[in-house]
């Protein structure tokens, strides 16, 4: 197959992964919103699609890691490892999103370009000072966000405390119009970024560009796939993030939202590429268990890190396995 055809392929898997990652995380920006029926489901969906393809245009920063730090060169990876790096971990995201847990994207992907990397160019092409670094935010960021939900929720509750809880319920409705806006926002900034990295590492390693800058028609592409794939919903996700972790009242919603935003965008100007899932789930652990540890149905957390652990090695292996199924007929 003629290179520049692999090159389109790329960016067609790339652009589905995409697609996917906007229903499989419309989840991350809305589920709190709509669980305490501050926004009607359908409008939150359309808000969530217009800021993730805004966010999505916002910088570069977190392609130019997944892009370049992951593997030591770009002409070390062929067309057909970042094709199967790629299937890897749509074939996750989609097992993840028809049974409703809520995965990383993100996770999926390393795994998915790990595997592909390992297999098709070998070990030594993988950059492990890269990898150590995106594994240790992808790590740290939900464990930040758990703090820092708890925090900002105790936090709250000092202030709001002896509020009447019937109007302390409809302000907090109509502020998270707000935090649903910058979690939407926040979550484009970041997680459209990873198609745009590898689809720039494709264009690098067949020759097609002279350096690791994500050029427009790629942001444009990949705003526009995740912004539709938003626009899609995902809805059994939306019902385990919105109500089975814990019991969301809309002054929860608004500070696990608003802290998930701040956790994701300031990854995101750092160039650190995060799990918006991770992030967001570690926000509503916080803010439940500042209400008490009781709150959180720890077996649904405990459902939801079984398939987080299992992500990058399912991705790893499944992407090898497809780069094995290539090799034949390439």
């Amino acid at each position: 197959m003629p290179d520049m055809t692999l090159v389109y392929v790329v960016v067609f898997f790339a652009l589905a992964f995409d697609y996917i990652n906007g229903f499989h995380d419309t989840a991350n920006a809305i589920a709190t919103s709509v669980s305490t029926r501050a926004l009607n489901p359908q409008f939150a969906v359309v808000l969530a699609a217009t800021l993730n393809f805004a966010g999505a245009l916002y910088s570069t920063g977190v392609a130019k890691t997944i892009g370049g730090d992951l593997v030591k060169s770009a002409s070390l990876v062929s067309q057909p490892v970042i094709i199967s790096a790629l299937f890897g971990a749509i074939v996750w995201n989609l097992i993840t999103w028809w049974i409703g847990i809520p995965s990383s994207s993100s996770h999926a992907l390393v795994g998915g370009v790990l595997g592909a990397v390992m297999v098709g160019a070998g070990f030594d092409a993988i950059n492990l000072a890269g990898v150590e670094k995106i594994i240790l935010s992808l790590v740290l960021s939900p464990l930040i966000a758990m703090a820092g939900g708890y925090i900002i929720m105790i936090a709250m509750m000092w202030i709001f405390g002896r509020q009447e809880p019937g109007k302390l319920n409809t302000g907090f409705k109509k502020m998270q119009l707000l935090s649903a806006s910058l979690m939407s926002f926040s979550h484009g900034s970041n997680d459209a970024q990873k198609a745009m990295g590898i689809i720039t590492l494709a264009l690098l390693s067949s020759g097609h560009i002279e350096s690791l800058e994500v050029p427009l028609w790629a942001k444009i592409a990949c705003a526009t796939a995740m912004g539709l794939g938003t626009a899609a919903g995902g809805w059994k996700i939306i019902k385990t993030m919105g109500g089975k972790i814990v019991k969301l009242e809309p002054i929860n919603g608004f500070a696990a939202d608003m802290n998930s935003a701040m956790v994701i965008f300031a990854a995101t100007n750092l160039h650190l590429p995060v799990s918006t899932t991770h992030v967001v789930s570690g926000s509503i652990m916080g803010v439940g268990s500042a209400k008490r540890i009781s709150a959180v149905r720890w077996g649904v957390a405990q459902q939801m890190l079984f398939a987080w652990i299992l992500t990058i090695p399912f991705s790893a292996v499944t992407s090898a396995l497809m780069y094995k199924f290539l090799s034949f007929f390439l």
